[in-house]
């Protein structure tokens, strides 16, 4: 295992004194996040959640999408899983990738540079064969998520200026990412309020008892910053 660098360290030890082992409101954990030490690169931060909910229950499963305010600070590289008209549609909307059978194909033998993965309900039947590569990695097209869809004009258009998919894993751990590290203070906390009002409405109608068991806010190399539920 690599040792802790300098940077992280200094970075636990500022958490630690601002927060001690208590949780913080969202403002001023977006304060404390953006105080940090930083790397050479604009950090992308991102949301953590312990849901209260029985991921071996198939009704439990947490998923969905939102369109931040503010966006992700990233371009998302769009695949699209259709064909005839809604192919050109897709181009016209700014796909970054476009096909049928033939993208099937190349995905099936191991082809994944895209960040996001829209389909025509037609092309279900087909895209099967691919659960299992792109279901691991949160990428199989999904309804509820609103990347199984008839319109891909305006899927397209949502997931290339900014919306986010966000998917529960087998441990009710849910990570998302809510904007970048330069972003102002406003437009992360603006982006958080959204990512968990989105996570509040996917709350499934089954689940009993608290459902944000524990929230965190963190960039992709700092430590976790915990989060006073009530106020986040």
């Amino acid at each position: 295992m690599a040792p802790e660098s300098k940077r992280m360290r200094k970075s636990r030890e500022k958490v630690a004194e601002v927060q001690q082992t208590n949780p913080i409101s969202l403002d001023q954990a977006v304060t404390l996040l953006k105080s940090l030490p930083q790397p050479k690169f604009d950090q992308t931060v991102e949301i953590s959640v312990k849901l209260g909910v029985d991921p071996r229950k198939g009704d439990h499963m947490v998923r969905g999408s939102v369109s931040l305010p503010n966006g992700t600070g990233k371009t998302q590289r769009v695949a699209v899983f259709c064909e005839g008209d809604a192919a050109k549609q897709a181009e016209k909307a700014g796909a970054d990738f476009v096909g049928g059978d033939d993208m099937i194909k190349k995905v099936d033998g191991g082809w994944l540079d895209f960040d996001v993965a829209i389909a025509t309900p037609d092309m279900m039947s087909r895209l099967g064969r691919l659960g299992r590569v792109l279901g691991p990695r949160g990428l199989m097209p999904s309804p509820k998520a609103g990347t199984v869809t008839t319109d891909v004009t305006k899927a397209v258009t949502e997931f290339k200026a900014g919306r986010v998919e966000f998917r529960m894993d087998k441990t009710a751990n849910l990570n998302a990412p809510v904007g970048k590290i330069s972003f102002e203070e406003k437009a992360i906390v603006q982006n958080v309020n959204r990512m968990l009002e989105a996570i509040r409405e996917a709350k499934p109608a089954t689940a009993k008892g608290t459902y944000f068991q524990r929230i965190s806010v963190s960039t992709t190399m700092g430590p976790g910053i915990l989060l006073e539920i009530a106020t986040a």
